[in-house]
């Protein structure tokens, strides 16, 4: 997957056009929760400053589908706007819509130095759509196209394939924190160091089916947590109480484990609780062992399955997470992926953290900096862990 980044092209006196993800959390006064998505694009927007070049910024921010921004405020990438000022130190305009006339005419007086960021793409039904008129409108605003939104590169939305599509002739390049993504999620997966193990939680097989039969075929070991342990449980035959499981994917979860053999690792013990509350009676099982009466149900992995885990992760020299072991928002149900950390962490490996809640956790627990890439996009990461190839990817221009 060698592309051509922002660095391999002259972008001094041009516009660059780059879709960055701003996808941020923010609290009820739109304050801005954790900027770490803006951070990251930081590289790539003063890598055109410093060389002569003016950004014109495009991003989504939750779902609005297509709403007015002035109606739904708690979709507009403003607040973005004003911490992009501060991080960078210098003004950042701002344009109220994405192909409208604000946009328009602020990028026509745009100077090399500044920075444009659109209004939220999806207030525009052509966002969606992958319409050829709004594509062509937003394509027109750049004389380079950059994508450093590794956390849609997955998806094949406007601005991520119809608007380069229509850029005929022009650069089309990835921004440093999609380089830098694809050459951990996929590059460093596809050519490990071993033992290469996998870490794979959360609630659903369903979500993680593909992703556990591909690490299946590649990884020495593949661990498994969170709820889906549970179905995993009743397809051999155990009780789980009232744990969180698909039924339906309990023939599903069966071939998991004939195909996976010893290199799938099931957990040993269940930390199981009578209500969803840190403070409710608790109690450890052996896994397919939870009481069938009493209301309890897993929560976490058990101290044996933690010890077993800890020590098959320590010795791994590639390591790749996603998903927590438990319900590590709630103390003491957060131990499991507690431990889990902490072992990536003394493992000494090459630790790629596959983003969403994983991520989410690894920052909890202050362990970011100890690992040696946490993912910016939970989905996308999740489709590279399957293999999957991304269209928004394949069309940019090959160094």
């Amino acid at each position: 997957m060698a592309k051509k980044t922002i660095a391999d092209v002259d972008v001094a006196g041009k516009a660059v056009l780059m879709r960055c993800d701003f996808n941020v959390p923010l609290d009820d006064q739109l304050r801005i929760t954790d900027d770490r998505r803006i951070t990251e694009a930081l590289p790539s927007i003063k890598s055109v400053l410093d060389r002569g070049g003016r950004v014109v910024l495009m991003s989504h921010l939750g779902r609005p589908e297509g709403k007015d921004p002035a109606e739904d405020a708690k979709f507009s990438l403003k607040p973005v706007a004003a911490r992009l000022k501060e991080l960078l130190g210098s003004p950042v305009h701002f344009a109220a819509d994405t192909v409208g006339s604000d946009a328009t005419s602020l990028s026509k007086v745009l100077k090399n130095g500044e920075v444009l960021l659109l209004e939220n793409v999806r207030f525009n039904k052509g966002e969606k759509k992958g319409d050829a008129d709004y594509a062509s409108v937003l394509a027109s605003l750049g004389d380079i196209y950059c994508n450093d939104a590794f956390g849609t590169c997955h998806r094949t939305e406007g601005s991520m394939v119809a608007v380069p599509n229509a850029m005929v002739g022009k650069p089309k390049v990835c921004g440093f924190l999609v380089e830098k993504e694809i050459a951990f999620l996929s590059d460093a997966i596809a050519n490990p160091t071993r033992p290469f193990v996998a870490i794979v939680g959360g609630a659903k097989v369903s979500d993680k089916i593909n992703v556990i039969q591909n690490l299946l075929a590649i990884c020495d070991k593949v661990l498994i947590g969170g709820a889906m342990a549970y179905t995993f449980s009743l397809a051999l035959g155990g009780s789980v109480g009232r744990s969180r499981v698909e039924k339906d994917k309990v023939e599903l979860a069966k071939e998991l484990i004939a195909s996976g053999g010893d290199r799938l690792l099931l957990p040993l013990d269940t930390h199981c609780g009578d209500a969803f509350v840190g403070t409710c009676n608790k109690q450890v099982v052996a896994a397919g062992q939870i009481p069938s009466e009493g209301g309890w149900e897993g929560f976490d992995i058990g101290p044996a399955t933690i010890a077993k885990y800890s020590d098959v992760i320590k010795s791994a020299k590639t390591v790749v997470w996603n998903g927590p072991m438990g319900v590590f928002e709630m103390p003491p149900f957060d131990a499991g992926t507690r431990a889990v950390a902490n072992a990536i962490c003394d493992s000494g490996a090459t630790s790629i953290i596959g983003g969403g809640d994983s991520a989410a956790a690894i920052q909890e627990f202050g362990l970011a900096d100890r690992v040696t890439h946490v993912s910016t996009g939970g989905g996308a990461s999740l489709e590279m862990l399957e293999g999957k190839k991304f269209v928004a990817v394949e069309l940019l221009d090959d160094k």
